[in-house]
Order: structure tokens, then sequence, then C-alpha cells
């Protein structure tokens, strides 16, 4: 049968739908009767030819009291599903009230096997019967679905003379009449349609991109393909086809296993009808999902490794409900995503609960296959903030630095603007592989393709541009030919990574022992119930003078010797009371000392500074002035390190300053506007000056206009 007679049949159904539910829901909604309506019927049809032979199995189990019997009724069916009720959708066509009609039609859906009711339950299907009972259209329904034009069934339907009046409707025709419906239905609904449905240019582009680079070694045998946001399972079927297709090709036979998981319950039910119809019954029970089953706190499939995986996962959604259930985040410790790495036996994964999407990918990377020869090849979709959220340390640094640094990462693809249904922000395929090829080792390849596309004659939401074949193709070669051209740049795994370092200057105290700051001092010392505090100051002014005393560290030995005569305990607590509310910041000022370390014991960049005392060489660590704490980011390519950068860029300005080496953390992050950033060419003085010409003429005239209408 040809693409158009499946044209032909969607439009009829669609027809259906304006037909009998115009004055009943409104055109967003229609969905909610016609794709289950197409299912039941499809299924319907399929089971017709074995309706006694299932009948008589059920009878012969229930004799018998077994009570597990889906594998045999299978077997009755011929199919991977089966309906036990005495009805098929013809003999309800005939009732005379739709009371009747309502409870034939209801124990007709109860009859069905377990797998499609879990497809009418998610369709939320038995919601719409009263509805379409009370106006009277559930019978105009039926027959509309049964109407002689139209042939849904896998056997054609003969004319009285034994010719053929309608072809049979093959699985994966059947398959591809739904689809269209889908399809549909989703650009008709816009403001949903990017939440659940992927453009079909952007899934054949993934699917090449897993593919076609390791196409020619593609041996005969089973492969196991994933999505774990499938929403209404486009991305599976399209690997699946491509996937075949090239073995083909080659001259390989591959079996193909499906597997996704979904939590919206409509979707679901689109993609677990959408396999059964097209005969796939094994493939269905590989479907999983639900409102019950998120990916991220639900994993339906933790002991499973895949070959291929795709994705395209919810962005800018919370996942705040899922932590909570996985124990929050102190309690989290999913071994997805609270992994080692790094001689880190904890090293997390977790991101931001504002956004979970890269979890998504850390889900599939737990899912790879290490010991088979092709690894596992990953094509996911992101928006632009999985390239660079996350400060060093953070969940999407972290994965970011986890993928990069065990040379996971392949290319990343920025694709045009406009490109999905319900949002213009830029978006990006990483291509990953836990296989490289020994010209990607250690690599990364970035390729601009924002400029790639065909625009659309009309928008579809916020979609108003595809990917041609042709661009599909130029994208493609531009990553197999892994060169550095002005869209194609490469660069070393390195090259995203960088230290984040913590720089202290130390902290310089003077002390002022005048009435106005002791009276200042005295209030802080009752307030504190520290008031000894305070008299022992009075003490020490009449000692050594009002001051300043610019030498915070000479300043604390006499205090200490003076609070030894006096009797008073000068504990830590005390020393910080006297720098917080006595002391003040001066530059001038000596650096207060923290601790004198003998030379050798400690090294000058782990929060430490070389200075001379009494003319022999020791360490001193100073304490840090919070308030000049500063940070810098050094690239993993810094020649000569951390030290190298501080010596040319900090100390040259802040010749006191030091690294706290123990805070220093290592981050990564994706800047596309920094590699293809093309800054737009400044203006001629010509073009600048014709400019202010032509609107100094324009005030001109304007002018004598307002003067000539005062006169």
């Amino acid at each position: 049968m040809a693409n158009g007679d499946f044209g032909w049949i969607a439009n009829f159904i669609w027809g259906i739908a304006d037909d009998v539910l115009r004055d009943l829901y409104v055109r967003g909604k229609y969905r909610d009767v016609i794709l289950p309506m197409t299912v039941l019927r499809r299924l319907d049809a399929v089971l017709e030819p074995t309706k006694k032979a299932v009948l008589d199995m059920n009878d012969k189990l229930d004799k018998a009291k077994v009570t597990n019997k889906d594998q045999p009724l299978r077997q009755a069916a011929g199919q991977a599903f089966y309906n036990t009720s005495k009805f098929t959708l013809r003999d309800l066509k005939n009732r005379s009230s739709q009371q009747q009609l309502r409870a034939d039609f209801e124990v007709y859906l109860e009859g069905f096997s377990p797998n499609v009711q879990v497809i009418i339950e998610n369709f939320e299907f038995r919601n719409q019967i009263p509805r379409l009972s009370k106006a009277d259209v559930l019978g105009t329904l039926i027959e509309k679905f049964l109407d002689p034009s139209i042939n849904l069934g896998p056997n054609p339907v003969l004319n009285g003379d034994g010719s053929v009046k309608h072809k049979g409707l093959d699985n994966h025709a059947m398959g591809t009449v739904f689809e269209e419906l889908v399809r549909r239905f989703n650009e008709e609904n816009n403001e949903e349609a990017g939440e659940h449905w992927t453009p079909r240019d952007g899934v054949k582009l993934m699917a090449e991109l897993i593919f076609r680079p390791i196409a020619d070694k593609i041996t005969s045998g089973t492969y196991l393909l994933y999505d774990g946001a499938c929403g209404t399972g486009g991305m599976l079927t399209v690997a699946e086809e491509t996937l075949q297709q090239l073995a083909k090709e080659h001259g390989k036979e591959v079996s193909t296993h499906l597997y996704g998981q979904e939590i919206n319950a409509e979707t679901y039910a689109i993609c677990k009808a959408d396999l059964l119809v097209k005969g796939e019954g094994e493939q269905a029970d590989n479907i999983i999902g639900g409102p019950e089953y998120s990916t991220l706190s639900n994993d339906a499939f933790r002991a499973r490794e895949f070959d291929f995986m795709l994705s395209n996962p919810p962005y800018g959604k919370s996942w705040k409900s899922d932590l909570e259930r996985m124990g929050g985040k102190d309690g989290l410790k999913d071994p997805r995503f609270v992994i080692e790495h790094d001689a880190d036996s904890e090293y997390s994964l977790v991101t931001r609960t504002s956004d979970g999407q890269m979890l998504f990918l850390a889900n599939m990377l737990s899912k790879m296959k290490h010991g088979s020869k092709l690894g596992s090849r990953i094509a996911e979709v992101h928006n632009g903030s999985s390239l660079f959220t996350g400060d060093a340390g953070q969940g999407e640094s972290n994965i970011r630095r986890w993928i990069i640094e065990n040379d996971w990462l392949e290319a990343i693809i920025a694709l045009p603007l406009n490109m999905f249904y319900n949002t213009g922000i830029a978006t990006y395929i990483w291509v990953l592989s836990n296989k490289k090829p020994a010209n990607r080792k250690d690599k990364v390849q970035l390729i601009d393709a924002t400029s790639w596309y065909k625009p659309l004659r009309k928008n579809l939401g916020k979609k108003n541009c595809e990917l041609s074949e042709d661009d599909i193709k130029r994208i493609l070669d531009t990553f197999l030919a892994f060169e550095e051209t002005a869209q194609s740049k490469i660069f070393p795994n390195k090259a995203f990574g960088y230290w984040k370092v913590t720089v202290e200057r130390p902290l310089r105290l003077a002390v002022d022992l005048g009435e106005t700051r002791r009276k200042h001092f005295r209030v802080a010392c009752v307030d504190a119930g520290e008031e000894p505090m305070a008299n022992l100051m009075d003490a020490l002014a009449k000692s050594i003078g009002v001051g300043p005393h610019t030498n915070f560290n000479a300043f604390k030995k006499k205090l200490e010797g003076l609070a030894d005569d006096k009797g008073v305990k000068l504990t830590a607590k005390r020393v910080k009371l006297v720098q917080s509310e006595l002391a003040q910041r001066d530059e001038t000022a000596e650096p207060v000392i923290k601790k004198i370390h003998k030379k050798g014991e400690a090294d000058p960049l782990h929060g430490l500074c070389d200075v001379k005392l009494d003319a022999k060489a020791a360490i001193v660590e100073y304490e840090p002035d919070t308030e000049l704490r500063d940070t810098e980011q050094v690239s993993l390519l810094e020649e000569g390190g951390i030290q190298a950068f501080i010596e040319r860029e900090v100390l040259p300005h802040a010749s006191d300053a030091w690294v706290d080496k123990d805070a220093t953390k290592i981050g990564y992050e994706i800047s596309f506007n920094r590699y293809f950033y093309k800054p737009q060419p400044l203006r001629t003085l010509d073009a600048i000056r014709a400019d202010i010409v032509a609107l100094e003429k324009e005030t001109d005239g304007l002018l004598a206009e307002i003067i000539g209408m005062k006169n």
C-alpha cells in the first residue's frame, strides 16, 4: 500500500472527530477519544479470526481453575493480546438503547488482556464513556470506525465476486497511520506538543549520529535500544528502522529489542499502543510507564545494559518530588547518581532540583555496556544550561567532568533555533560513546549547525524550521569528517576543565584604644557577658597607650601578658571579640598571624606565605580576610598550573595573596559562544556620516513644520 493510502485513512479517521465530536469536545481534546478508539478498532480487527478460539480456551481454563491465563490466551489469539468478552465491535453496532450499548461496551473493554488494559487506563478512556453515551454518540462513533469505506484490519476485504475491495493494512502500515494521527494531534495542540514530541527531523539526525559512525562494525545479532523519556516512542521506532536499514545495507541480520520508560500517562499509552498495532507485542511489554514510573526515582530497568540509547529528556522541570522519594539530598544513595570517581567514593552527580535533565543523561550512562566490542552509543537532546550551569563541585559540573574525564563525549551539536514545537531556546545534541575510535580519543568535537535548516511555510507552534535531508547529511558528514572548519571545532578534553581556586589575602588589623572605641567595645562586652574583657582593655590602654597599634600580633602578646597578670583567661572566643568589636581593618597594618610553621612543614601555596622572622627563614600562616577573599578559574591547560597563574595574574597586583589548596575544586563547562562567536563588523565612517546627515535633514524639516504651525 502506498504512503498516499496511509494518508487517506488518517484523513478519514481525522474526519470522524469533526463529524462526531465537534459539539461535544474542544479540538484539543479530540485525541482523548480518537486515539484509543483507533487502537481498539485495530486490535478488534486483528482478533476477529481467532475470536472463537480465544473464547473456547478461556472456558477451558476457567473449568480447569487456571488463574494465570495470559500466555495460553495469547497463544489462542495468535497475538500478544486478546479479548475474552463475547463481543466484537461489530456485535455492538445494533443496540436498542444507549444504556445497553454502554453496558455492553464496558464489558467489551473489560475483556481485553492486561497489556491492553494498561493502555485503556492510561488513556483514561473509560472517563469518556459517560459523556459519549449521554450525548448519544457512542454508537455513531463505533459505526464510523466500522465504516466499509476503510479497512483497519490486516486481511483484505472482498467484494461479492471475490475481488479485493480493500487491501489489508499490515502492521507497518497501521503503525504509520497511527503515528500520523499522533503527529497531527500534537501539532494541533502546539502548547503541549514539545513536552512529549520531538520533531521527526531531529530524531532522524540523532539516529544517524549513533548508528552511521559504526555502520560497518554492526554484526548480525541482537541489539537493545533504550529511551528513558520515551514519550510516544518515536525515537525508539526511528532508531530501530535506521539500525535495520543499515544492517541490511551491510548484509547483516539484526534483531532489535526496544525498551522505554515514560511518566506521562497518555504518551505512555500512545507508545505502548503504537507497538501493539504494529504487531510488536514483546516490544510493547518492554515499555513501562505511568505517573508512578518516574525514570529518576523508579528506574524500571535497573539491571539492564543497552547497546544504543537516545532521548529528549524534560528540561527546566523540577525533580524535587523525585528527590524526596529517593530519601532527600542527604539520604540519596542511588548508584546512578552517587558514584566513585577520582578516588571519591561518594562523588555526587545530584543537580539542582529545579532542573533534572542531566540526571537522565547520568541514568543512561549507568546503563552502558563496557564488555561488548561496540560498547554503547548515546544521543541526547539538551538545552544550553547543561553546557555551563553548576559551579565547580556541583552536580551539573560533576556530570560534565565525569563524562569528559572518562573520555565518553564525542561531540555536541548546536541545533537551529525554533526547531522544537514549544520552545525557541537553543538546543544541543550530545553524542557519547564508551568505545571511541582512535582518532577521537581525548578529544571533543563541537559543531555549530545553527544555520543549517529549511524554513517552514507555516509555523507549528514555536517551530518555524526543519532539518532537510541535505541538512542532516551535512551535519553527519561534518561529524564523520572530524576536521577543523568554521562550523567544526576540535578540542582536547582538558580544554573544558578548570581549577576553581580560592585566593586569600591576609587580615590586617589596627587597634585604637581611644575612649570612643573602648566605650563601643564595653557595650559589646556587656551584651556578650564578657565585661572583664572591657576592664582589661582599659588597663591595657594605660599600659601601652591608645595607639593606634598597627601590629595586631604584638598587640595580642601584650594583651596575653596583661591577662595573665590580671587572672583573665584569654580564650579564642575572647580574642575573636577583640578582633570583631575593637580592632578595625587597616591596609597599612601588619598581617595577622594565625600560626608559625618551621621551614619544610608546609607548602607555601597551601594557605601559607614565606616571611622572614628574626632573620631566620620560617613559614607563617596568616588569618585570611574574608572580605578580600576572591576566586579565580584556572584552565587545566595552564602551563605551570595554578602556581604559574597566581604568579602571573595575581601576585603583581596583590603580593601578599595565596591560594587555599583545600578549597580548590575542579569544574567543567562548555561555552559555544566563546568558540563560535562572530563579531559584527564595524560600520564605516561614511555610512555613519550619511545617517547623521539624513537625520539632520529630517529634523530640520520637522522643526520648520513646528514653527510654521505656531505662526
